[in-house]
């Protein structure tokens, strides 16, 4: 079959040049998983580090894998981390579609271009797979059929898969940012499928040709993909292209011995951020799962992502596994929380403080304030804050602490004197409240812990809060607080 060469030179005369071009190509099969992110984030760096070009490019030719809605995951993921995409299905760009499953017209084309070249062939085996995973190159009968047999298996309408012709001798070798020089033998390559009986590419020759005719200049990958690299060098080659910077990238694992799954009830990215983890923490930490900065940079820890554009080098991706650590997960967020204005805070606070209190006479800001350097996760505050709604039943052991030096007794003769002096307030303030309970403690010779255990205890029913009995009353307000006092008192005295 004569092949118009026109149709190449045209589609080479598209591909941009002069500029680091990188892509991120998920597959909409779901939920974006922890490494996925460090792929696009990586991805996404060395686009910005070099002023270059960053895409998105959706690989759907696994049509039976495809989950509904999971594109728009991948959108809004994107979005929400800040890796805005310069070319895309949503975007447009010079280079498109966007889309696998938009391009498979070319796809034929360039596994017909390899056979014309010798470095593909037409396999008409009725046991031939699509996936050639078990397929013995040597039994093939295919590899060495004439062009008069193949053209009448063709005539005669035979289905047939198109394989690549791996040379039997000799050896590849390929290079990787973090893994080096890596050289195998060629009889241990098998002849892959190039394109399905259905006329679709598998993944690893669609991608070879996505990513010449769009221009890449660097591969971002998990080092799954390691095996399969000689076998993409070699369609490099038979095509006469340029081969990419090959950055592969080693997994995620939950421990020393597992990989990160959803299956066995890992995190995803939406699974963190409605666990009350921050995007910018979460980005700043999966940034350093395999990557360490170097130089002046090298003992640094908390990054924007404008610092990590600065910083990042392709030099710095480890080989070596990198372990998810959610406590050091925890270390991030506290320290980005932390770092928020209080009016941020009390901003993404707010859903949850009134996810456990919906008395909206309870002045969300204050509590906010008390909270901002007492949590690691959002998700901790609705039951820290919940005893300000209702007092919780709790036992009269709690108003006896040996460090405040209080007991029943001393409790019960400290709320006695504490309602009357803050009955005694005329405008209720923090302040007020503070140099009430200091001038009490004062008068009655006690140290200000053997006051203030017994009231916090009272006004909360908690052993821990996030705030001291000042602000814990000047929140309650007069009333509540007095009632609580009161309640606390009959409690001690039953």
């Amino acid at each position: 079959m004569a092949l118009d060469h026109t149709f190449f030179e045209e589609m080479e005369a598209r591909i941009p040049k002069g500029k680091v071009r990188t892509r991120f190509a998920p597959s909409p099969t779901g939920y974006m998983h922890v490494g996925n992110l460090r792929t696009a984030l990586y991805t996404w760096l060395i686009a910005r580090h070099a002023g270059g070009t960053f895409i998105l490019r959706i690989e759907d030719t696994d049509q039976g894998r495809l989950v509904e809605g999971a594109t728009e995951v991948i959108y809004r993921t994107l979005a929400e981390c800040g890796l805005t995409h310069d070319e895309g299905p949503d975007v447009g760009g010079p280079v498109g579609p966007y889309i696998q499953s938009e391009r498979r017209n070319l796809y034929g084309k360039y596994a017909e271009l390899l056979v014309e070249r010798g470095a593909a062939y037409y396999c008409f085996c009725e046991k031939a797979e699509e996936d050639s995973g078990d397929w013995d190159r040597a039994e093939d009968p295919c590899r060495c059929m004439s062009a008069e047999e193949i053209q009448a298996n063709l005539d005669a309408g035979k289905p047939y898969v198109i394989r690549q012709k791996i040379p039997h001798e000799g050896t590849t070798t390929f290079h990787d940012v973090s893994f080096g020089d890596i050289t195998v033998e060629n009889q241990t390559l098998d002849d892959q499928v190039l394109l399905k009986r259905d006329g679709l590419p598998t993944y690893n020759f669609a991608n070879v040709v996505d990513d010449h005719l769009m221009g890449i200049t660097h591969v971002v990958r998990g080092s799954e993909y390691l095996s399969s690299a000689p076998k993409y060098n070699l369609l490099y080659e038979a095509f006469g292209w340029e081969i990419p910077t090959y950055v592969h990238c080693s997994p995620v694992m939950r421990d020393q011995h597992n990989k990160m799954s959803k299956r066995h009830g890992d995190p995803s990215y939406e699974d963190l951020i409605a666990q009350g983890y921050l995007t910018p923490a979460v980005l700043n930490y999966v940034a350093l799962l395999g990557w360490a900065p170097k130089g002046e940079r090298s003992e640094q820890e908390i990054f924007s992502l404008a610092e990590l554009v600065d910083a990042f080098d392709i030099a710095g991706i480890s080989k070596s596994p990198a372990i998810f650590d959610l406590a050091k997960l925890d270390y991030f967020n506290a320290t980005y929380l932390r770092a928020l204005s209080a009016g941020e805070f009390a901003k993404i606070a707010e859903p949850y403080i009134r996810q456990s209190v919906k008395n909206s006479a309870i002045d969300i800001a204050a509590v906010a304030a008390l909270l901002q350097a007492r949590c690691e996760k959002l998700t901790e505050i609705p039951e820290k804050v919940d005893f300000l709604d209702a007092l919780p039943e709790y036992d009269v052991s709690f108003f006896t602490n040996k460090k405040s030096k209080t007991d029943s007794a001393i409790s019960l003769n400290m709320l006695r004197e504490a309602i009357p002096a803050l009955e005694g307030i005329s405008i209720w303030s923090q302040e007020a409240v503070h140099d009430t309970l200091i001038a009490l403690a004062e008068r009655l010779g006690v140290k200000n812990a053997t006051l203030m255990w017994p009231v916090r205890i009272a006004v909360a029913g908690k052993l821990v809060t996030p705030g001291g009995a000042v602000e814990l009353c000047h929140i309650l307000g007069r009333d509540e607080t007095l009632r609580r006092l009161r309640f606390g008192m009959k409690k001690l005295e039953g």
